[in-house]
């Protein structure tokens, strides 16, 4: 189409002064009006015959009957008139492009409202009269000039039968054409062999089968069928056999509970007898945690497709929370790729299944669909395919979406759309394998939207009528996809009755299998390397937390870690405060050996990439950082090259990869899980910009990270970093909320942590990858203690010793001390400052650095050395936040007193006077 456009912009007195021109001169003329012009006057002097071929004759001669040759147009006409029809004609084709998908026969069970397509024959200033003319035009469709009606009826084959194409938005011309040739050639000669009507077939009929046994086994049970749904199951047969042929090694679905269970039979091949012992509330053989129900529990399998490729099938577990398993499985995806196929993201494919409902209404779709291209988050093109079952529980799509389409997201990535008839399997298929290619090709998003209904309410003792009376009247007598599909190869002779009728008999014995409980043989697994790295660690226990491992490293590491930080490559260009921070690190490593907050992060993360392994950290302006402190990325002046440093350390070493994110909390967290879920050896990590900025990803916390081992027994060793702190910067910016985490935390699922020390944040760091098992963990993690003259720590608490759960103070005199302040994070250095000023050796400091695991044992030990004195938790937080309601569980045993803002719906002031006098409070009260 792109190659008309010229014609689409013009007016015709301008094309009939350009037609004169080139007759006078073709040179005088742009190439692309030259080749036009050439072949109009081919086709007037060469009309086609009725078989569409030029006759070889000129035929100027107006036939002695006086009727017009129906094989050209009227040469009474002028040659503008004659262009400006072939532009019509260019119109028509590309309106059929752009808007054939509105009339597209793709609702199975009632007819779409008028959605003005504007493609008749009047739209384009063309009549019944014109049908029988020769169009130049006609060779963008078929190749050759062709009268209108032919074009018109081949239009109308591709773009307005069961499938309704949507991909005339894209800009990239490549893919435009290469979609717009495989569309208008392909769906105009779609075949498909005996076997492969045979195979669908026998998909339809164990998605059917599957159905049918649960609903007579387990009556009135929820299980959330695919029934109306059905061709789900042959679609993604297709689309994983296809996926094989091409190179594909690993298949990772996010999907929710519709049709979940299916899926899980017929395409994880999990077998029926496990599926049956969830169903009767059977507990597995050995359980941990507290589990999830049988519709959002994961699986792997491993199959060998019938072209014979050996293909890992994983479906994510995930929560009720539609759509939030999205940017998991992204996650997932791009660390298989990065740990397993060195970045090949041609060896996985992540498949993303939605409800019609869900796609156009969760805002997570839309911050999963913008990550796609971008560096940090791209894993080669997902395919996304919906199952369109017309209704968001009980909501019709009319008040479901403004959108015409549930999938219109696709277009800001210009993603092309399929739209397809669930009641024809074959279009279906053919979708999916076109959905494959493009994927393997361009390494972009595809989506499939499949129209189908629901057979039975959201669940299947849900009566629908209640609110779509009129649209379940229809559903109630509409057959099933099997059977509708059985019924058009018996017609179309594709198979012969006695086939059909065989087929039949094998799916009634094939149900009466199932109904029987024959034993099925689950599938052979083999583990991937990844995986099995997973099986070496085990599941904590409290000893585990009495007491961190060894995680310091060698001078010689540090020192070529340092080595690398300090400088930038020859000729890379600085800015005069850049060139200030490189000679500060190498003053802190090489000659004074004390280093600050920023410089022990970095050394952490070079000594663990010099271990082999990866370190990956993202979020908005980590690169810099937000309070301009890190520094892992640093930009030449000149040309705004970038260089990361510890990316340079050594030959032999893993990979730092550290991105600046796009302004999404939810989608990037969620994708931050995915990537830790799926490897054990990379220290993954995402930064807030401020620690309040995790309100607007607590979906990922609550129903991933914290709960993650125990429902779905999944370890995760994510890593989140919350600035937090109270500096006078108002409500949005001070708190981190670490009461909702310690809220969160039970049984040492995550951990949470308030660091003082550069050292202590090193060891933190490290011994995530240390420790045996993996646990999340959150940092509330410093904001002025960034640059703070006593918030650094020497080399040597580097090269030895852990992590310190608690520190104990070092001033007070355990004879004297009357008053020990437990305390967290920056508050420390406050109270630490008037300790000091006024020589207060009669009040002990202990810093909690660890609040979750509890570091009882550690804090009786610090504490029972004053044996007099009385103990107060003091925190900046007020009283009904922070860490107070949660040391009252954790430590009944030690009678407690608080210290803390007053209780209040807001996590702090907006005024700085305010604040002031709040926090100078809070120290009065700790020293009085």
């Amino acid at each position: 189409m792109d190659k008309y456009s010229y014609i689409a912009n013009s007016d015709g007195a301008y094309i009939e002064e350009l037609y004169n021109s080139y007759k006078q001169d073709p040179s005088s003329v742009e190439e692309g009006w030259r080749k036009f012009f050439e072949g109009f006057e081919f086709s007037q002097k060469y009309p086609l015959n009725g078989n569409g071929h030029a006759n070889g004759v000129a035929t100027k001669e107006v036939p002695a009957t006086g009727k017009m040759d129906p094989g050209r147009m009227d040469p009474g006409r002028t040659d503008a008139d004659r262009i400006r029809k072939e532009m019509e004609v260019v119109h028509l084709i590309r309106g059929y492009r752009s808007r054939g998908h509105l009339l597209a026969t793709t609702n199975p069970i009632r007819q779409r409202r008028d959605r003005k397509p504007r493609l008749d024959l009047a739209d384009f200033n063309l009549t019944e009269a014109d049908l029988d003319q020769v169009f130049e035009a006609g060779t963008e469709v078929f190749g050759r000039p062709a009268r209108l009606r032919e074009i018109v009826d081949a239009l109308k084959k591709i773009y307005t039968g069961n499938i309704g194409f949507e991909y005339l938005y894209i800009r990239d011309p490549d893919q435009k054409n290469w979609l717009r040739e495989k569309i208008e050639q392909e769906a105009l000669n779609m075949t498909f062999s005996t076997d492969e009507k045979k195979h669908i077939l026998s998909k339809l009929n164990e998605a059917v089968v599957f159905e049918n046994f649960l609903h007579t086994k387990f009556l009135g049970q929820k299980r959330f069928s695919l029934e109306g749904g059905e061709t789900t199951i042959p679609a993604l047969d297709a689309m994983i056999n296809k996926a094989g042929e091409m190179g594909v090694v690993e298949v990772m679905i996010g999907m929710a509970h519709r049709g979940r269970l299916n899926v899980l039979a017929n395409i994880m091949r999990k077998t029926y007898e496990q599926i049956f012992n969830e169903f009767e509330g059977n507990l597995p053989d050995q359980v941990w945690g507290d589990g999830d129900v049988k519709y959002h529990m994961g699986f792997s399998s491993q199959i060998e497709t019938p072209s014979g490729h050996q293909m890992y099938l994983k479906l994510a577990p995930n929560p009720s929370h539609l759509e939030a398993v999205n940017p998991v499985v992204e996650g997932a995806m791009r660390a298989r790729a990065d740990g397993m196929y060195n970045s090949d993201y041609d060896c996985v494919l992540p498949v993303l299944i939605h409800g019609d409902a869900a796609v156009a209404g969760q805002g997570i779709v839309y911050e999963v669909t913008q990550m796609s291209n971008l560096e940090g988050y791209y894993t080669g093109g997902t395919i996304h395919f919906v199952i369109n079952n017309q209704v968001g529980f009980t909501t019709d799509f009319e008040d479901a979406r403004s959108s015409i389409y549930s999938t219109d997201v696709a277009k800001i990535v210009d993603a092309p759309v399929l739209h397809v008839n669930g009641d024809d399997p074959e279009a279906v298929v053919y979708c999916m394998r076109l959905a494959v290619e493009y994927r393997q090709k361009f390494n972009k998003d595809i989506f499939i939207d499949m129209v189908c209904y629901r057979r039975h309410g959201h669940n299947e003792s849900d009566e629908p009528k209640f609110t779509q009376p009129v649209l379940y009247s229809y559903i109630e007598n509409h057959q099933n996809p099997r059977e509708i599909y059985q019924k058009v190869l018996v017609e179309r002779g594709d198979v012969d009755a006695e086939l059909a009728a065989n087929m039949d008999k094998e799916f009634k014995a094939l149900l009466q299998e199932r109904l029987d409980m024959v034993k099925q043989k689950a599938l052979p697994y083999a583990m991937p390397k990844l995986e099995q790295e997973w099986r070496n660690l085990k599941y904590s226990t409290p000893e585990d937390f009495e007491k961190s491992p060894e995680t310091g490293v060698s001078v010689e590491v540090l020192e070529k870690v340092g080595q690398a930080l300090a400088q930038v490559p020859e000729g890379f260009s600085t800015l005069k405060q850049i060139d200030k921070l490189l000679k500060d690190r190498k003053q802190m490593i090489f000659d004074t050996k004390k280093v600050n907050w920023a410089t022990a992060e970095l050394l952490a993360y070079g000594s663990i990439v010099a271990e082999g392994k990866i370190v990956r950290l993202s979020g908005q302006d980590v690169q810099r950082g937000t309070f301009s402190h890190r520094h892992a990325v640093l930009r030449d002046a000149k040309t705004n090259e970038a260089y990361t440093n510890l990316n340079h350390i050594q030959d032999e070493q893993g990979r730092f990869m550290i991105y600046n994110s796009l302004l999404s909390e939810y989608g990037v967290l969620g994708f931050e899980f995915g990537y830790s879920m799926a490897n054990p050896n990379a220290l993954v990590i995402w930064e807030a910009q401020f620690g309040d900025f995790a309100n607007g990803a607590q979906v990922m916390i609550d129903q991933f990270i914290t709960t993650s081992e125990t429902k779905w027994d999944r370890w995760n060793g994510l890593v989140m970093l919350l600035p937090h702190g109270y500096e006078g910067q108002g409500p949005e910016h001070s708190n981190a909320r670490p009461e909702r985490f310690l809220q969160l935390s039970a049984n040492n699922n995550i951990i949470v942590s308030n660091i003082t020390t550069p050292a202590n944040f090193f060891h933190l760091l490290r011994r995530q990858l240390s420790f045996p098992f993996r646990k999340p963990l959150v940092v509330m993690s410093p904001k002025s203690m960034l640059r703070h003259p006593l918030c650094v720590s020497s080399l040597d608490e580097l090269t030895s010793g852990r992590f310190q759960e608690t520190i104990g103070d070092t001033f007070a005199d355990p004879k004297k001390v009357k008053k020990v302040l437990l305390c967290t994070g920056k508050l420390y250095y406050e109270l630490f400052e008037k300790q000091q000023a006024d020589k207060r050796d009669d009040v002990a400091i202990i810093r909690v650095e660890q609040l979750h695991p509890f570091p009882k044992n550690q804090l009786n030990e610090l504490i029972g050395q004053y044996k007099k004195a009385k103990v107060y938790w003091v925190q900046e937080e007020p009283f009904n936040m922070g860490g107070w309601t949660f040391l009252l569980r954790m430590y009944p045993e030690q009678p407690l007193e608080v210290i803390a803002r007053r209780p209040s719906a807001s996590p702090s002031t907006g005024f700085a006077k305010i604040h002031a006098q709040e926090q100078a409070e809070i120290i009065r009260r700790a020293f009085e």
